[in-house]
């Protein structure tokens, strides 16, 4: 039986995986010292998808991570699809079962 904190542990990995191998704006993933780079972002992430966020709404923080935290252009409608696989992870913690 995986526990909660495993679980948490677990969708935290999902989206960092995400963010290094399908957002990377500035082409980290195949940097074996940079694997980390992107870890800072995954919390935020993770609420907004604990929250229900709809692939806009992150879409939109990911661009404003990119515009505001790393000076770099940023398009919220390029954000989209990497946005939209983020919401489909399955981030519930427990199935409901006591």
């Amino acid at each position: 039986m995986t526990s909660q904190a495993d679980r948490a542990r677990e969708i935290q990995e999902q989206i960092r995986l995400i963010l290094l191998h399908e957002w990377d704006p500035i082409g980290v993933q195949d940097e074996p010292s940079a694997q980390d780079e992107y870890d800072s972002y995954v919390g935020g992430v993770y609420r907004l998808l604990t929250d229900g966020a709809s692939p806009e709404m992150v879409a939109e923080h990911l661009a404003r991570i990119e515009g505001e935290r790393m000076g770099l252009p940023s398009s919220v409608d390029r954000r989209v699809p990497v946005a939209t696989k983020l919401c489909g992870l399955n981030v519930r913690i427990s199935d409901g079962a006591v």
